[in-house]
Order: structure tokens, then sequence, then C-alpha cells
């Protein structure tokens, strides 16, 4: 199977039996090596919405393990089991994407939306708080009250901000943007549907040439048809693949969700996502650079 070098993956909550929501460390070391294993270099894992301890907690965790990364100190038992499942340098954690608590309940998606708060910049201040080293993205609906002041806020200390789980207007996605957002989270998940008369925050990310998508190619969050549609219309170079993988992920063809139906994530990694679009007659290089080129300038420019 051809392996692709330099994929970054900017939104993952997990693989296999792990996730973000934890306090261990160690935890997300096995997340690491586990996309890896996958063909993924570097990843940004992304932090669910939940109380602000709660996603302090889990940025903790992520930091430890990034500690535990630079300064090659594993426990005994960790590095044991490293050794007998993988036979490859772990994907590097490059910090954490907090999916929340800023985020429309309307559009909540498999998000617990008692979770999420109105936008403040004090609230905002109690998040970050000691964790401003490694807080990269975070998705904010732009929409709601107070949300354009905390995406200033965040543009101004060189986050990321992503809108997202979001029932946006056009207009409303506009406004995000010049209130300095810069992305938006899987694009057609969980935010308001495109309509002929009101296009909302998927037409914006389509049509501002600007404003970076993330895209989850399993075919399932977008149909093939979309996939193409998106590659054709949307400029290349503001295109980011992500996985949105969580954990329960066992086979790589598609995607995970509730009990209760709700689609909640995908099970396929970023190599498996730029197979997957060659296969849809994209060209493989313009995928690859999804994948690898695109993600690595969202954070770096």
């Amino acid at each position: 199977m051809l392996a692709y070098r330099g994929i970054i993956d900017l939104h993952t909550h997990g693989i296999g039996k792990y996730d973000t929501l934890t306090k261990n460390p160690e935890d997300i070391l096995k997340i690491a090596e586990l996309h890896a294993r996958a063909g993924t270099s570097a990843i940004v894992p992304t932090i669910y919405s939940g109380t602000i301890r709660q996603m302090c907690e889990n940025m903790e965790a992520v930091r430890e393990a990034i500690k535990s990364q630079e300064s090659g100190v594993r426990s005994q038992e960790s590095e044991k089991k490293r050794l007998s499942t993988v036979n490859c340098q772990p994907s590097t954690i490059l910090g954490v994407h907090l999916e929340g608590p800023f985020l429309n309940p309307l559009k909540c998606g498999a998000q617990d939306k008692t979770s999420f708060i109105k936008p403040a910049i004090s609230s905002l201040e109690k998040l970050i708080d000691g964790y401003e080293d490694i807080i990269k993205i975070i998705t904010i609906a732009p929409e709601l009250p107070g949300a354009l002041s905390v995406i200033e806020k965040c543009a101004s200390m060189g986050i990321r901000v992503n809108m997202g789980h979001s029932d946006a207007t056009y207009k409303q996605a506009l406004d995000g943007k010049n209130a300095g957002a810069r992305g938006i989270s899987h694009i057609f998940n969980a935010m308001r549907q495109f309509h002929h008369r009101e296009p909302g925050l998927a037409g914006f990310g389509l049509l501002d040439k600007e404003i970076y998508i993330e895209v989850i190619a399993d075919g399932i969050h977008l149909s093939p048809d979309v996939l193409r549609f998106t590659f054709k219309v949307k400029p290349h170079d503001r295109i980011i693949l992500v996985s949105d993988s969580i954990k329960g992920a066992k086979d790589k063809k598609g995607a995970i969700y509730t009990k209760k139906g709700v689609l909640a994530g995908s099970s396929i990694s970023l190599a498996d996502a730029v197979r997957n679009l060659k296969n849809l007659g994209i060209p493989e290089a313009e995928a690859l650079e999804s994948a690898v080129k695109i993600p690595s300038k969202y954070l770096t420019t």
C-alpha cells in the first residue's frame, strides 16, 4: 500500500481505544502512536466541549504528552508496549484544537450541547489560562452574542479560529472572518444547511477565497459528489483534509455513529482520505497537498 509522508491531522479526537476525553497523558501518547501506524506524521488532538475544568484537565494530559515526547521520557510500561506494537516514530503532537465550548446548541452534532456556554472574554481567559502555548485552534460559532469579541481576542493571541457547530448566516460568517476567524471546521457538518436564498456558513466557506475549510473525506460526512464539487469550486490551497477520527475507530472505511444514530466522527486516517479522493478522480497531488502542505501553512502563517 502506498505510504505518504508529512501528513498533518488538525482535527482528531481519538483512535482505537483512546480519545482526548482523558486525564492520562499515556492515552494521548497512544493516540500519537496509532496515528503514526496509520501514516500520520503529526496531530493536533482535538478536545471535546465540556466544562472549563474538564477541558483544562484534557489539555493538561496533552501538555504532559507533549513534554514526554520532547524529553523522550516514557514509563517502562508504555515503552514496552510501544516497541511491541509499532516500529516507527509516533506522530508529533503539535498542540490542541478546542472544539468548544462556545458553540451553538442548535448544531451540536454528537457533542454534548449542555456543555456549551455563551462566548465571553472572562470565560475564554479561564479556559486558556496556562495553556496559551499549546492551543493552536479553537472552534467557535460566530453568530452567538459575544462571539466576535472572543474571536478577536483569540486572533490577537495567535490562536487560529475556526467557525463551526454553527447556525450562522452568510453575513454572520463574514462578520466572523472580519473579526479574525480564518477557518471552518468540517464544512457542511454541524452547520446551517446550504440554501439557494441563504447559503450560510457552508456557502461562505466555498465562496470566500481566503477562508480555509476542513474536509472529511470518508465518503459519508460528505458524499463523493460533494467532495468532487468542493475540490472543483474551492481554491485548492484553502482545503484542509481532517480525519475527525474518534475513539472506536476499527476499520478504515467509514464513519462512526452514536447509539442514537447521530454521526459522531470518522474511522479513517488522512492517508485513507487521500486514497479516497484519488479514487474519486481528484489528482493525488492536490489531495496530498491538503493533507500535508495546507495544514502546515494554516498553523504557521
